[in-house]
């Protein structure tokens, strides 16, 4: 026969593995890649994802023009990541991924955002823009390129 105590151990371990065993983990968090609208309980394996697009206006277009630069390339974090008839340029900021536009992705991993070095080089090898740009999760960050 079962005490009183042995009774209440008992209830508590039931009440425990049902309790825990009700919860779904996973990334909670809209804002993340792998978002998962059916966990209850954040397991930190959230996955995050920032855009940049870069431009210029027409000033700058007509300043490429006038030292026969045609093309320039673009760089993040070491790699090419796209170029660019020197003679396009934006009236205003496009939105990232616009046909055309240079608009780079980076995987933040776990963080929500992050720090890339970037660089503008001419056709000729003339760095132009040099810096340093943040990528934040699930947004899309405009950098227009002036003189």
């Amino acid at each position: 026969m079962m005490n009183i105590k042995s009774i209440g151990t008992v209830v508590l371990f039931a009440a425990t593995l049902i309790w825990n065993g009700c919860t779904t983990p996973g990334c909670t968090d809209p804002n993340a890649e792998n978002y998962e609208s059916v966990a209850d309980s954040d397991d930190g394996s959230c996955e995050y994802s920032g855009d940049v697009v870069f431009w210029y206006g027409e000033a700058v277009s007509e300043e490429m023009e006038y030292i026969y630069t045609n093309s320039l390339s673009f760089y993040v974090d070491g790699q090419i990541v796209g170029s660019t008839a020197a003679n396009q340029f934006w009236n205003g900021a496009p939105n990232c991924g616009d046909n055309a536009s240079i608009t780079v992705s980076k995987n933040l991993g776990g963080a929500t955002s992050l720090a890339f070095d970037y660089e503008v080089i001419d056709d000729y090898g003339d760095t132009w823009w040099t810096g340093t740009i943040n990528f934040v999760a699930n947004t899309c960050t405009s950098l227009e390129l002036t003189l």
